[in-house]
């Protein structure tokens, strides 16, 4: 027989079909045997009363691999309101060592069990709600590429071994290409912004690397990176551009994958059409007063400040999202640009969400004399450096006024169901103590 998955049982009550999978959990109850049977869509109960099917699962452990065949009975007590009776089982690939962790019942995300989480990561992901976790990832992914496409951007694919780290600093991983020193890329910067003179607007979604000495909950050393850049573009449309994927994104998981939300608990955010914005010298004001703890002056927000905000824009301003603006231009990369009408402040916008900036946003500096003139005074950079002579090069030719940002998927999963730490939203995350599994 055609094999039946588990979300369309209900449609065959009082047929008999066949099912394939994995032994999920079984357990005996008032005479009779229960087993929950693993597809791609969930689970199937199944109900065994006969002593021969029974004893086919006789030192079987979770994680076998079998089919059934059965009659689809109705019961709302089961998963998706039905179940299988007068059940003949099939072992397809018999598993008999007992599983180091118990994936029938919710895995503990406390601080304390993590590192067993991940260890374990590759029988972990069997479980429910950590299914659900990247389901709902892969769900931000498609909502992101159609509001993209949608919105007449190009994906493109940028190299990840560079001749020269593009956002300078000592953060950069080096490795030996064939006798030569590379790196690992760090954002796919210039390639996104040479591309906006040809497509005028581009987007990829695809790993980044850091070499951040860090093993906070919110840096990891590889992380997947949401880019977007867009020609003839004001700091004003990148906000309104910025407010109207985060929208988009909340509403199409919350319309799709609705299951997998309830599961996990999450709830939908609440965001306005247009996410309010306050400059960083308020928000250092505001927190200040009511903190007593003094941040007026610093060039950056500290992370407990970036909670507090968020909570200040949601009960003061209905958002969970607040974009933080005017920042200090003696801290702006070599291709940001200033304000028109205050070189003191960076044409930058940061993206909080929930307590974390999940995204940054700029205006490029497309005037070639300036980008030479930055390069040379804030980064010291060489402009016959391979790395950076693609970019002026483009520069040299025309670019449009443009801008773009770069938007950590992680973070924004970790956020959109609820977690705690950026690598619980990571399948195998890898930070400065950690490289498997």
């Amino acid at each position: 027989m055609t094999r039946v998955l588990s979300s369309a049982l209900k449609d065959h009550v009082d047929q008999t079909i066949h099912i394939e999978g994995w032994l999920h959990k079984k357990r005996l109850l008032g005479g009779l045997t229960f087993i929950n049977v693993r597809d791609r869509h969930g689970l199937v109960q199944v109900v065994i009363k006969d002593k021969d099917e029974v004893e086919k699962l006789r030192g079987l452990q979770v994680g076998t691999v079998l089919a059934v065949d059965g009659q689809v009975v109705a019961e709302p007590r089961a998963p998706g309101g039905a179940e299988l009776h007068d059940a003949k089982l099939t072992i397809l690939v018999p598993v008999t060592s007992e599983p180091p962790i118990e994936i029938d019942k919710p895995l503990s995300h406390k601080p304390d069990n993590l590192d067993t989480l991940f260890e374990y990561r590759s029988i972990g992901l069997r479980n429910l709600q950590e299914t659900a976790i990247f389901k709902t990832q892969a769900a931000i992914t498609r909502a992101l590429r159609d509001y993209f496409y949608d919105h007449d951007f190009t994906e493109i694919h940028t190299p990840k071994l560079l001749a020269a780290a593009t956002e300078g600093g000592a953060e950069v991983f080096k490795i030996n290409y064939f006798g030569k020193e590379a790196t690992l890329a760090q954002s796919p910067q210039f390639y996104k912004q040479i591309m906006v003179g040809i497509f005028e607007r581009v987007f990829e979604i695809a790993p980044v690397y850091r070499a951040e000495p860090s093993s906070t909950t919110r840096h990891m050393t590889e992380y997947t990176s949401i880019d977007g850049e867009m020609g003839f573009m004001d700091i004003n449309g990148l906000e309104e551009g910025l407010s109207d994927l985060l929208n988009y994104v909340s509403d199409y998981i919350w319309k799709n994958h609705e299951a997998e939300l309830k599961l996990l608990q999450a709830t939908k955010p609440q965001l306005p059409q247009k996410i309010p914005s306050l400059s960083m010298s308020e928000i250092h004001e505001r927190y200040s007063k009511s903190t007593n703890q003094n941040t007026v002056g610093e060039k950056d927000l500290r992370p407990d400040e970036e909670r507090w905000i968020c909570e200040y824009a949601q009960k003061e301003l209905g958002s969970e999202a607040v974009f933080v603006t005017d920042w200090p231009a003696a801290d702006m990369k070599f291709y940001h640009k200033s304000q028109t009408d205050n070189h003191e402040l960076a044409e930058r916008i940061d993206l909080l969400f929930r307590g974390v900036e999940i995204a940054t946003g700029s205006m490029r500096e497309n005037n070639y004399a300036e980008v030479l003139k930055q390069l040379q005074e804030k980064a010291g950079g060489n402009p016959d450096d391979p790395g950076f002579k693609p970019l002026l090069m483009a520069m040299q030719n025309g670019m449009p006024p443009h801008g773009g940002f770069g938007m950590g998927l992680e973070r924004l999963t970790e956020k959109f169901v609820g977690l705690n730490n950026v690598k619980e939203a990571t399948l195998f995350p890898r930070d400065i103590n950690r490289l498997s599994p």
